[in-house]
């Protein structure tokens, strides 16, 4: 079910951080950084909590991931990555290294309050 309140990747983004979600994340030499923390992770040491994907409203070739990431240090944040044709092939493969028990959807916003997991 769709949230009338968030269309965008700017707005689930703002949502995500109003509930925690407020670290940054960089990707750099086959590991993602916290932007504020500068550590490191590999795919094992991260959980994706939910993620939203977006296809350009004027070229709908452009489109991205919005990932929520938690982390085994406690770091909890966005990052929106770009996927399809102009995806940068290093970072996606990254992103699919996650272990599929590490992929849940517990923390997105589109779930009904009543069904989500602890």
């Amino acid at each position: 079910m769709e949230n009338e309140f968030a269309k965008h990747e700017k707005d689930y983004i703002k949502i995500y951080e109003s509930k925690g979600y407020t670290s940054g994340f960089h990707f750099k030499e086959g590991k993602l950084y916290g932007n504020d923390s500068s550590q490191s992770y590999t795919p094992e040491q991260l959980q994706i909590v939910a993620e939203h994907r977006y296809e350009g409203m004027s070229n709908p070739s452009d489109m991205s991931i919005l990932y929520v990431i938690e982390t085994d240090s406690g770091e909890k944040g966005t990052m929106l990555v770009g996927f399809g044709p102009t995806a940068d092939l290093e970072l996606s493969e990254f992103f699919n290294a996650i272990p599929d028990s590490q992929i849940s959807e517990k923390a997105n916003i589109n779930h009904d309050e009543t069904s989500k997991d602890a």
